[in-house]
C-alpha cells in the first residue's frame, strides 16, 4: 500500500494520490505536471518579490493552473496556489508543514486545502490552495494581526495569545465564535511546539457577505523539529512560554470569556486527539527519526494537558 501525498491515508499500490484528494485540491482526479526545479526556486521567489503578497522569510512561488488543469504554471499575479519547496537551512519542513497542517484538521481547525507535490527534479514541495481567492477569482480582503493591532512587520513577536482575544473581540464580526477557533489554535500551536505562530500568522478574512472571521489555518509547523532547543511559543499565554498546563490553558480560557465546562472539552479534544496523530505521523513523509521526536512531543504535551 501506497500513502496519499494529501490526506496521509492508504492508497492502492503505486499510486500517490487519491483522485478525491486532487479533485479537491486542483479540481482534477490527475495530479497536475510542474516544471520547476528545486535549483531555481530561489531565482523565482526572488523575481516574485514585491509582486505577491506573500509574507516570511520561506521561499514561496506563486502558481496557477493552466487552463486544461494539466499544468502549475509560475502566476506571479493571480496565482491561486502557494508553493512551498525544502529551504536550504532545514530539511523536510514541506512533510513537516504538510503533517502539522493535516493533525490542525483532524481537531477541527479549518484548513485550506493542501498536500505535497514533486518537482521536476523530484524534489518534494509543499502547496496550499490560497484561502484569499475565490473560483471566479475574487480576492478577499485580508489583515494579518500584525496589521490590525498596527504593528510594523518586525514587531509581529511582539503580542500574546491575550492580545489575539482582544484583536477578535474588537474587529470579528462574531467574536464569541471566532474566540474559539483562536483558543483551539493556540492550543494546537503549543500541543505540537510550534515556536512560529506569530501576528502574522493569524489574519481575519472578510468574507463575500462582509463578515470579519477568522481565516483558516496556515503556516503551521513543529519548529522543534528542525530546531531541537526551540521550545518556546512566540506569543506566550498567561505570560509563559513554555511548559503551559491544563490549569493555566483553563486561565487563558476565562480571560477569552469561553465558559469552563467548555474550555475543559476543548482541552479534553486535544488529549483525545493523541492516538489518531501517533497514527498520522507515523504515516507521514517525514523520516523515521523525526517520526519519533515528533511523537514523543504530542506525548509530552498531552501529559502537560491532563495535569493540574
Amino acid at each position: 500500500m501506497a500513502t496519499c501525498r494529501i490526506c496521509l491515508k492508504p492508497t492502492t499500490k503505486d499510486n500517490d494520490y487519491h483522485a478525491e484528494c486532487l479533485e479537491l485540491l486542483f479540481g482534477t482526479h490527475t495530479i497536475p505536471v510542474l516544471d520547476i526545479e528545486l535549483s531555481k526556486m530561489p531565482g523565482l521567489a526572488a523575481e516574485m518579490a514585491g509582486k505577491m503578497s506573500i509574507s516570511g522569510v520561506q521561499e514561496k512561488v506563486s502558481l496557477g493552473l493552466s487552463d486544461d488543469k494539466s499544468r502549475l504554471e509560475v502566476a506571479p499575479t493571480g496565482g491561486r496556489y502557494i508553493l512551498k519547496p525544502e529551504p536550504s537551512r532545514f530539511a523536510f519542513v514541506p512533510q513537516n508543514e504538510h503533517l502539522t497542517m493535516r493533525l490542525a484538521e483532524l481537531v477541527g481547525i479549518e484548513v485550506p486545502p493542501f498536500g505535497l507535490v514533486e518537482l521536476k527534479d523530484k524534489a518534494i514541495a509543499y502547496v496550499i490552495k490560497r484561502f484569499d481567492r475565490l473560483d471566479d477569482g475574487t480576492k478577499l480582503q485580508v489583515e494579518d494581526f500584525c496589521q490590525l493591532d498596527e504593528k510594523r512587520s518586525r514587531d509581529k513577536y511582539q503580542g500574546s495569545g491575550e492580545l489575539c482575544i482582544r484583536i477578535l473581540q474588537k474587529y470579528a464580526s462574531e467574536p464569541l465564535i471566532e474566540i474559539r477557533k483562536l483558543f483551539k489554535m493556540l492550543l494546537f500551536s503549543w500541543w505540537v511546539s510550534n515556536g512560529d505562530q506569530h501576528l502574522k500568522n493569524f489574519s481575519l478574512v472578510r468574507t463575500a457577505e462582509g463578515r470579519w472571521r477568522l481565516a483558516p489555518a496556515y503556516d503551521l509547523v513543529c519548529t522543534r523539529l528542525p530546531i531541537p532547543s526551540d521550545r518556546d511559543l512566540a506569543l506566550p499565554i498567561c505570560g509563559k512560554r513554555d511548559n503551559l498546563n491544563r490549569r493555566l490553558w483553563l486561565e487563558f480560557a476565562e480571560y477569552s470569556q469561553i465558559p469552563e465546562r467548555a474550555a475543559a472539552r476543548l482541552l479534553r479534544e486535544q488529549i483525545d486527539a493523541l492516538e489518531a496523530t501517533l497514527r498520522f505521523i507515523k504515516a507521514s513523509f517525514l523520516p523515521d527519526d523525526l517520526k519519533s521526536r515528533y511523537q514523543d512531543i504530542v506525548r509530552q504535551n498531552t501529559e502537560l494537558l491532563r495535569q493540574s
